[in-house]
């Protein structure tokens, strides 16, 4: 998307970062194109299929249908509640033209993949600049996006060295950590999970940095309440911004190691 002088120049605040209001406007922009267009009609059914029931069950939420008219009251959990739920009900229809008709609006089939690529792409442009920065999943789940500057470390995919106990669980706890938004709980799950990685591979650590280095990879998660319940550790200190910051410390340090400790490998005749 071209971005205009004002934004391009840094001269414009709001063109950086919107909040909720603006958000739902342009959400709403978008949801009408998709329901002109028919890309809900396989998923909802002729007209006068009762929508509302299914958003309910599978929401658990009343008071959302009819979408255009709810949304400017949605809360951000309802909105993004049910851009999740129109993710999995958005098709691509294929149209087919009847010659013994005057129009062409009747459909042979529904193509689920291209309708469901075109909707997350669209939404993903409104997601990404609103407030911190969110992301809809080919999953379907709405995710934070990663530091901005930081986002090859969250994508990169580590040199392979043990799936079960470090590839999968930490592709596990990045997961987590995006899931969470503004859950301190579940940040500090993610880091712990990051950290009992590291305290798996520790032996192997141990044989390629000092053990001086190797100490202070595990200080901070024993002394900021990571791993452990003592009443020495920090406790006060703020959560929000340090808990942001050992995700990536200890996500660098987890592909650092494993490269430290593959190294002699690739050198090895």
């Amino acid at each position: 998307m071209k971005k205009y002088y004002s934004h391009r120049t840094g001269k414009n605040p709001e063109a950086i970062r919107y909040e909720l209001p603006m958000f739902v406007k342009l959400f709403k922009t978008l949801y009408l194109d998709f329901l002109n267009k028919d890309y809900f009609q396989q998923n909802f059914g002729a007209l006068g299929a009762d929508i509302e029931a299914q958003m309910f069950l599978a929401i658990r939420k009343s008071g959302l249908w009819p979408i255009e008219e709810k949304c400017n009251n949605y809360s951000e959990d309802d909105l993004f509640d049910v851009i999740e739920f129109l993710y999995d009900c958005v098709s691509e229809p294929i149209y087919r033209y009847d010659e013994w008709s005057n129009h062409g609006d009747s459909y042979d089939t529904f193509d689920r993949e291209t309708g469901k690529q075109e909707f997350r792409d669209r939404i993903n442009q409104l997601l990404c600049d609103y407030r911190e920065g969110y992301e809809l999943s080919e999953k379907g789940e709405i995710l934070e996006s990663p530091e901005q500057g930081l986002e090859d470390l969250v994508l990169a995919n580590l040199p392979l060295y043990d799936p079960e106990n470090v590839e999968q669980r930490v592709e596990s706890a990045i997961l987590k950590f995006r899931r969470s938004r503004s859950s301190l709980d579940g940040k500090h799950d993610a880091i712990r999970d990051l950290v009992d990685v590291l305290e798996w591979l520790r032996p192997k650590i141990k044989e390629v940095i000092s053990s001086k280095d190797e100490d202070d990879l595990f200080n901070l998660a024993n002394n900021y309440s990571i791993r452990h319940h003592k009443d020495t550790q920090k406790q006060d200190y703020d959560k929000a911004i340090w808990y942001n910051w050992m995700f990536y410390y200890y996500l660098a340090t987890i592909h650092a190691c494993i490269r430290l400790i593959k190294k002699p490998e690739s050198q090895s005749p």
